[in-house]
């Protein structure tokens, strides 16, 4: 399980990172950190342009394009229609095509656990962060018990920071500052102030001061409006 200082270097990487191509190394550290065989981010914008990155083998994600798995997989299909982070257990593998789907994924080392964090941005923009391992449902249950939040907040920054990346993103995301960036994001996911503070290591007195300055630039009424205000310009993606 990855430690807080884990995820702080993490989020530090992710931070430093300069190029779209940085972010592989980050991944890989990612898998590394929560001692998973695999993670995976991958996005595709409301016009079709995609890009991914993780530690899936080359073949394995060759052998997917060629056979246009984007159709068929319940995992995309199953979170493209939820909005909350799903175990690959309670998606539908009923389908003769999803069973085989599984098995074939396996054979090629993908493991018989995932966890999938589907995220929203703007523009139509969607992408889904997974982890995924081979074990027993006990010892995978307990994992994600332990470590779900983690995981959800590496995704959620992992996302914000690759969108820094895309054509016309980088003047628009400089209206909130880094930090008033990453508590309205916290409260977007619905954590509480104290979640939210306890997160960022800062005080609620300092959680506040963000919160109201954020309002402030946003126009907003209240903290749900400039949370739903942050959402609706692009600003922060959940």
């Amino acid at each position: 399980m990855a430690t807080t200082g884990d995820l702080d270097v993490l989020i530090e990487r992710l931070e430093a990172t300069e190029a779209l191509e940085g972010l592989q190394d980050v991944i890989i550290a990612a898998r590394d950190a929560f001692a998973t065989d695999h993670m995976v981010y991958h996005w595709v914008d409301s016009a079709g342009e995609q890009y991914g990155c993780g530690t899936y083998s080359r073949k394995w994600v060759d052998h997917y394009a060629a056979q246009n798995y984007l159709r068929v997989d319940p995992v995309i299909i199953g979170c493209y229609q939820r909005f909350h982070p799903v175990d690959w257990k309670r998606l539908d593998w009923s389908s003769r095509t999803a069973r085989e789907f599984l098995a074939d994924a396996q054979r090629h080392g993908i493991g018989n656990q995932g966890y999938s964090i589907p995220i929203r941005g703007p523009k139509g923009q969607f992408a889904l962060f997974t982890a995924s391992h081979n074990c027993d449902d006990d010892t995978w249950a307990e994992f994600i018990t332990r470590t779900s939040r983690d995981l959800i907040l590496v995704a959620h920054f992992f996302n914000r920071k690759a969108l820094e990346f895309e054509p016309g993103r980088q003047r628009e995301a400089r209206q909130l500052s880094p930090r008033e960036v990453d508590a309205m994001t916290l409260l977007a996911m619905g954590y509480s102030r104290a979640q939210v503070a306890e997160t960022l290591s800062i005080s609620e007195h300092t959680l506040r001061v963000y919160i109201e300055s954020a309002r402030f630039k946003l126009g907003a009424l209240n903290t749900t409006h400039a949370v739903a205000r942050a959402i609706g310009c692009g600003l922060i993606v959940v």
